[in-house]
């Protein structure tokens, strides 16, 4: 048979498509023979012809992946000592053998397989260069197939390649070495750390010389690094220095491949983002930045431009592989990971020098680092630097150089995104020079029409009420580019920008509206390929406009959409149009959650069929298949791409080298979860037949390889607790109850779960986040099983002292006062906001024990040698804690209690430089006040001086609304305290309120009690109270509760002293003194 074999085999190689659909059939029918493994191994002994050779060894190998089990023990001899020994020339075979021999160790363990393990024993220690060459390939790829049974003999293998390592002649042996480490080591137990350790600066060495000889294997092999620090950060870390200095020669040297450089600089980042406190200890800041800014600022070779500012390149096309691009990431990742003002000090001078450089691709750098630098230090260039970084911007916008000008906008957009809310107090500045640069744009420049759009559209987005003088400028230029553009991208981005304009405007973007949508309806009723992008991006406006116009406005569409939505979703099949179709079911279940839920059965179906969809992954294949054929139908065993072991568990193929997913498949995951955990919410009853299933669906991308499916799952599952809270809240039957604390009991669990082993930081913001939501709906429901009270307190304990492997896995108690990122400093406020939540949630005396522990951490942070947003987060987390406890069984003798501890932190707050932090303060001591009542009289004259003192100095509207709050909160909890001649004409004085409304209903609660309790003080300050109430009266300013009270209030006044309340209205403006009596007349 081997010779017919043959025969076939090489009739495969010919140039002639007839031959070779002949020999396709002859070889399907050979296959059903099971003499079929010894013809292709004496195909593999004896054929000449080397191509044929490896035609047979790789057929073999997909013989025996898919059908091990089918084959006898004979022929599994046979394939064995064909594997051993592995011929030492034409390298193709040698490769096919190595991997077939990989796929038998899945099967063949080395144990049961002795001659494999001499063969390698012997090869990889032999003198001949070739047969060490061969023997690392082997090695290389068992090891890689199948880590675990190699495990006894790790200590043995990291010896071998110590030496393997120094032998500098022998580059293809290295490099076979350095992936058999790297295979080794996620594997690798803490008795072989050591060993590995002390290989790192050989390793090093090996990589230069594996440079010189081969940059393709050097890139490879670079990954050793990144696997390195995935599994075992520590090995690394007291080589830090010597892998950075590496990874800096290679970013800087323009003479290596692209690849390789780009593979270094990545290296750089992800030290920084896992270990950047031991980069700075080391002084390694300067050299990084040194290194990294001649990348950034180099000009692409003549003739050609940087990617991102080619006038055709894709806006969407995150595949910019270039050094520059990842130099500015590495920027990018201190800016997230380094304390500001460690990282400025070192970077603006730089950064200066380059944007006051002749050179624009200088200047491009100089700009492209502040607007990377916006996201990780936002609060440090709010508080200290805005206005110049702000200025430097915009003078860029008028630069010469379109590249500059581009950059430019990039910027301010960043700004505009990361920035706020300061950002858009320049309003009156930014929008005339915005609106000034796109009235001059050639429109046919798409690429910079579309840059200048990015910074207008994030710039409008946070604009909200201060949008309002330019929305007739702004509508008439997006509905003429509706109307009348011709370049179907000039109409997306229009689109887009609307959906900015309506998140700022809201209900005022209603004279607009009908065109909107009659453009929009258009655009998706049309159903040619090349209106795709725009489709989706009018899909998304549709969904800004539904959550901002009004339900009024909206709700009339709200069944046509869902119906437009679903009609898509069946007729193309495209990730971003799902996903964005997912977005506007979810933002219709805000306005009209009864349009879904006849639908309900069609929406989860496709939206599960999402989530579980591995549509977008690609396998990427060591080598072609050039016999795919035999991956068809040769069997009916056949199971496409997942093979099953003995066991009948998933195994990894080891023709696939990795597995890549394309972003647009990513999102859909994401926004999936996101728009399935709010439709479950908002639909409620109607969705309890689908939340069993979408809550299984959803659970198991806890752990997917993207971090924000993973972040945008946990955000779901909350969400589905408190969508089963509510329905056993609107229908509280046993049945219901049991759904929920069976829900919370996984849910929670793995919360925790999340926030201690969880690597990423973004993700565990985001469980925090979604544990807080949780925690906040239902409250002591969530804390019903034993021990979760004491293990929510655990983990938040953990985030604040640094404990968590995202945090670098526990800091040291004595760096405690260190400064830190400001990432890393948001990760303890989402944890430290769960603090005042369970203190809602249980009994005061059941908490106190894990408050206690907690509040020294949250009080440690108002100290002055900590940041702004540190001392505002914890005189701020105190005031709510506070707050929690004024309703709480017991909270009144634990807030006594805390009184003395807490005093002087809030009095320091209220004398702070930071109007933020006074602001806290000055809540907090007012939540004191309120929650302790009398426990604290003897504090009261303290706090009254230290409030009069304010308030005669204080500049800050928002500080004086909470000072006016909080002397409210003092006088309804002790009256006879608060010296009330004094103080209620000075609170008076300072009303209506300006900026924190939510307080209206303290203020007015306090006017009302006093009303009943003390008429006569009233009715002496009547004048002022009905001159403050004309202004909040009918307006969003007050909650229904708070607007009846007032009414309430100022009828009974006007009615028992009617005389003295004509009198006030006098002086009033006839409009308000309308609206007032038309308030107090009404039965």
């Amino acid at each position: 048979m081997s010779g017919e074999l043959e025969q076939i085999l090489l009739q495969l190689t010919q140039p002639d498509n007839a031959i070779i659909q002949q020999a396709t059939a002859q070889l399907k029918l050979a296959f059903k023979d099971p003499a079929i493994i010894p013809a292709l191994c004496a195909v593999m002994t004896g054929s000449q012809n080397s191509q044929i050779r490896q035609s047979a060894a790789v057929m073999l190998r997909m013989r025996v992946k898919k059908h091990w089990k089918k084959i006898s023990p004979d022929h599994r001899e046979r394939l064995a000592a064909l594997c051993c020994p592995i011929p030492r020339n034409q390298h193709t075979v040698r490769h096919s053998l190595s991997q077939l021999s990989a796929v038998m160790v899945k099967h063949e363990t080395p144990d049961r397989w002795p001659a494999l393990f001499t063969l390698l024993n012997q090869s990889t220690k032999s003198n001949n260069p070739m047969d060490r060459q061969v023997g690392l390939l082997l090695l290389s790829k068992v090891v890689e197939s199948n880590p675990e049974p190699f495990k006894p003999h790790y200590r043995q293998l990291l010896q071998l390649f110590g030496t393997v390592l120094q032998d500098l002649d022998n580059p293809t042996a290295m490099y076979y070495c350095i992936l058999t480490l790297t295979a080794m080591t996620a594997y690798t137990g803490t008795e072989e750390m050591n060993l590995m350790r002390s290989l790192i600066p050989t390793l090093i060495i090996a990589l230069r010389h594996l440079i010189k000889a081969d940059q393709d294997q050097a890139s490879e092999a670079m990954e050793v690094f990144d696997e390195l620090m995935e599994s075992e950060v520590s090995i690394m870390v007291p080589h830090i220095a010597e892998i950075v200095h590496f990874c800096l020669e290679v970013s800087a040297d323009t003479t290596l491949t692209d690849s390789l450089r780009v593979k270094a600089l990545s290296c750089i980042a992800f030290l920084i983002r896992l270990k950047s406190k031991t980069v700075l200890k080391q002084k390694l800041l300067n050299p990084i930045l040194q290194t990294v800014f001649p990348v950034l600022s180099a000009a692409p070779p003549p003739g050609e431009e940087d990617p991102e500012d080619e006038e055709n390149s894709n806006e969407d096309d995150t595949d910019n592989e270039s050094p520059k691009h990842f130099a500015a990431q590495v920027i990018d990742t201190m800016a997230l990971h380094m304390p500001p003002e460690k990282l400025f000090h070192q970077l603006m001078p730089l950064t200066q020098a380059c944007l006051a450089s002749d050179n624009p691709y200088k200047r491009k750098a100089g700009l492209m680092c502040l607007a990377v630098l916006a996201e990780g230090c936002a609060d440090h260039i709010r508080t200290k630097m805005l206005s110049s970084m702000l200025q430097t911007v915009c003078q860029s916008l008028s630069d010469s150089n379109q590249v500059v000008r581009s950059a430019g906008l990039f910027a301010l957009g960043q700004f505009s995104e990361h920035l706020q809310p300061e950002v858009s107090k320049y309003c009156a500045e930014l929008m005339p020079l915005l609106l000034a640069y796109m009235s001059a744009l050639n429109q046919a420049k798409i690429g910079h029409v579309t840059k200048a759009f990015y910074a207008l559209e994030n710039f409008l987005e946070n604009l909200g009420s201060e949008i309002e003088p330019y929305l007739p400028t702004l509508m008439e230029t997006m509905l003429s580019a509706l109307s009348n553009a011709e370049n179907l991208k000039l109409k997306e981005l229009a689109v887009s920008a609307i959906g900015a304009i309506a998140n700022a405007a809201k209900e005022k973007l209603v004279p607009y509206f009908l065109p909107v949508i009659e453009s929009l309806k258009g655009f998706l009723t049309d159903t040619r390929d090349e209106m795709r992008s725009l489709q989706t991006q009018a899909l998304d406006t549709l969904s800004v406009l539904a959550r901002t116009i009004g339900k009024e406005v909206f709700s009339p569409l709200a069944a046509e959409c869902v119906q437009l939505g679903l009609n898509l979703t069946n007729a193309i099949d495209d990730p971003d149009l799902r996903r964005c179709t997912y977005s506007l079911f979810s933002a219709v279940s805000t306005v009209s959650p009864d349009c879904l839920n006849p639908h309900l059965t069609a929406i989860t179906t496709i939206m599960l069929l999402s989530l579980k969809s591995t549509e977008g992954v690609t396998a990427h294949l060591e080598e072609d298949k050039t016999f795919v054929l035999l991956d068809d139908d040769d069997d009916d065993e056949a199971q496409g791409d997942t093979i099953l072991d003995e066991e009948g568990t998933d195994t990894v193929d080891p023709d696939i080298a990795g597995f890549s997913v394309e972003n647009a498949y990513i999102d859909e995951k994401e926004d999936t979860c996101d728009a399935l955990g709010e439709i479950a919410f908002n639909t409620g009853a109607a969705f309890q037949p689908f939340l069993e299933s979408s809550f299984q669906q959803v659970y198991e991308l806890r752990d997917f390889p993207h971090e924000d499916v993973r972040r945008a799952a946990f955000v779901a599952m909350g969400q589905f607790c408190r969508a089963q809270h509510k329905v056993w809240q609107e229908n509280p039957t046993e049945a219901d109850h049991q759904a929920l604390q069976k829900l919370l009991g996984v849910v929670l669990p793995s919360f925790l779960e999340a926030v201690h082993s969880e690597r990423e930081r973004q993700v565990v913001m985001g469980v925090l986040e979604a544990m807080n939501a949780v925690l906040k709906a239902c409250q002591g429901e969530a804390l019903q099983s034993p021990g979760r009270l004491q293990d929510i307190s655990q983990a938040i304990r953990d985030v604040l002292k640094k404990r968590t492997v995202c945090q670098d896995g526990g800091g040291d108690e004595a760096d405690e006062d260190e400064q830190q990122a400001e990432y890393d400093a948001m990760l303890q406020e989402f944890a430290g906001e769960g603090i005042p939540l369970l203190a809602s949630a249980v009994p005061a005396e059941t908490f106190q024990p894990y408050l206690n522990e907690l509040l020294p951490l949250i009080m440690n942070k108002a100290k002055l040698s900590y940041t702004v947003a540190d001392r505002s987060f914890s005189v701020g987390t105190l005031g709510e804690i506070l707050q929690s406890l004024v309703n709480v069984s017991g909270g009144r003798a634990c807030a006594g209690k805390l009184s003395n501890q807490l005093l002087p932190v809030l009095v320091a707050g209220v004398r702070d430089c930071d109007s933020e932090v006074r602001n806290n303060s000055v809540f907090a001591l007012g939540a004191l006040a309120q929650a302790a009542g009398p426990l604290v009289a003897q504090d009261y004259p303290m706090m009254l001086s230290l409030f009069s003192n304010l308030l005669s100095k204080e500049q800050d509207r928002r500080v004086i609304d909470n000072l006016c709050a909080a002397l409210c909160r003092m006088i309804m909890s002790n009256m006879e305290g608060v010296p009330l001649e004094q103080v209620f004409p000075a609170l008076l004085a300072r009303l209506p309120l300006r900026e924190d409304m939510e307080e209206n209903k303290t203020v007015y609660s306090c006017l009302a009690m006093l009303y009943s309790q003390n008429p006569a003080l009233v009715l002496s300050q009547i004048k002022p109270i009905v001159s403050a109430s004309s202004h909040v009266l009918g307006t969003k300013d007050l909650d229904t509760e708070t607007q009846n009270t007032l009414v309430m209030l100022l009828r009974d006044v006007a009615q028992r002293h009617s005389q003295e309340f004509e009198g006030a209205m006098k002086s009033l403006p006839a409009e308000q003194k309308m609206k007032l009596t038309g308030a107090v007349s009404q039965s």
